[in-house]
């Protein structure tokens, strides 16, 4: 558990970084890396869900988008037949940013993973993915309890 905190403690550097380095809110980052997660499992964000999957509300998602479309990270793109269905795209000039920053990374870690044998990347996944889901349900919990109170019901201390 230890390395996993000391991992993300990194990662958020390198991602703090990168947002400095190009004039973004954290919280900037953090939409785009839903959109790209979103594009790459097939399924393109709406505003409304990326402003779910990032905790914002619809005011701040919009003012997220305008800021991230206006510096060419995002697109608005309409893809369905109901032309009301806006989805949130990529944008070109800002995954050429993303792909030249974080390129060095990307080559590290590579050179991590090739390292292990099949076998042993499976049961890495399974691990992380338990992880990520025992993360992401005590984070849903956390988000519907009230604030200053565990989920027992008590006063924090």
């Amino acid at each position: 558990m230890d390395l996993l905190r000391l991992y993300s403690i990194e990662a958020q550097r390198v991602a703090h970084e990168f947002a400095g380095r190009h004039g973004l809110h954290f919280t900037d980052l953090q939409a785009l890396i839903a959109v790209m997660h979103a594009e790459r499992r097939g399924t393109p964000l709406t505003p409304g869900r990326l402003g779910e999957a990032i905790g914002l509300s619809s005011g701040a998602t919009t003012a997220v988008i305008d800021r991230l479309e206006r510096a060419g990270h995002l697109m608005r793109t309409r893809e369905s037949t109901d032309r009301r269905v806006v989805h949130l795209r990529y944008g070109e000039p800002g995954m050429e940013l993303a792909v030249a920053f974080f390129r060095p990374l990307g080559v590290r870690s590579q050179a991590v993973m090739d390292g292990f044998s099949p076998d042993e990347l499976v049961t890495v996944r399974r691990f992380l993915d338990g992880m990520l889901e025992a993360i992401t349900e005590r984070h849903q919990e956390l988000r519907t309890e009230a604030p200053g109170r565990t989920a027992a019901g008590n006063p924090q201390e």
